[in-house]
């Protein structure tokens, strides 16, 4: 089948969703003037390698952030945000997480996540997390589309959780099961299985 997004699709569900796919989750925690929040995002990947850099991506309002979501409106105000990285054990805090609030709740708090202080930025993380990177935001722009925002940063610190390293000192998620976003409402994939292509020379 062939089409253009602006003309529809024609099936029950939209394909785009499930297209790119898996999606690591970029469970962004920021502190505002109204407090602190902690939501997860799919549209999240790495960057940069020197200096390490992310991205994340909102795509959706609420109604008192004025055309986006607290996490953006957070990040325009402080110009900081950690991404949290949630393994299986994790799976049913980071979707409790992505609850609708008033500005100001904290999901730290309505999810019954643990927080600690980040090293290098004010901002709160989530204590467990397999891994954590403190960002300074280097852009916040919108997007086509309404209320479509992408946020770049320089990751200025990374916490590691001890048992993510493995015997041969290398970072290894398979153990603690690394989660990602599928398509359609609520498909999430565990990833336990990896294997090794070397790339020609």
């Amino acid at each position: 089948m062939f089409y253009r997004p602006e003309n529809g699709h024609g099936l029950p569900h939209n394909p785009w969703n499930a297209i790119v796919a898996p999606r690591p989750i970029g469970w962004i925690s920021t502190r505002g003037a109204q407090g602190d929040n902690l939501a997860p995002y799919s549209f999240f990947n790495a960057t940069a390698y020197v200096p390490p850099q992310v991205m994340f991506a909102s795509t959706g309002a609420k109604a008192d952030r004025n055309g986006t979501k607290d996490s953006v409106a957070q990040i325009a105000e402080s110009r900081v945000f950690c991404v949290n990285i949630a393994d299986y054990a994790m799976k049913d805090a980071m979707n409790a997480s992505t609850a609708v609030h008033p500005a100001g709740v904290s999901e730290f708090e309505t999810a019954g996540i643990a927080a600690a202080e980040c090293d290098t930025i004010d901002c709160p993380r989530v204590a467990g997390a397999p891994a954590s990177l403190e960002c300074r935001a280097t852009r916040v722009m919108r997007q086509a589309g309404e209320a479509n925002w992408l946020v770049l940063g320089v990751v200025t610190g990374i916490h590691i959780r001890d048992d993510c390293i493995n015997a041969d000192g290398l970072f290894d998620l398979r153990a603690s099961g690394w989660i990602g976003r599928m398509g359609y409402q609520g498909d999430y994939v565990r990833v336990t299985d990896t294997f090794e292509m070397i790339r020609p020379r």
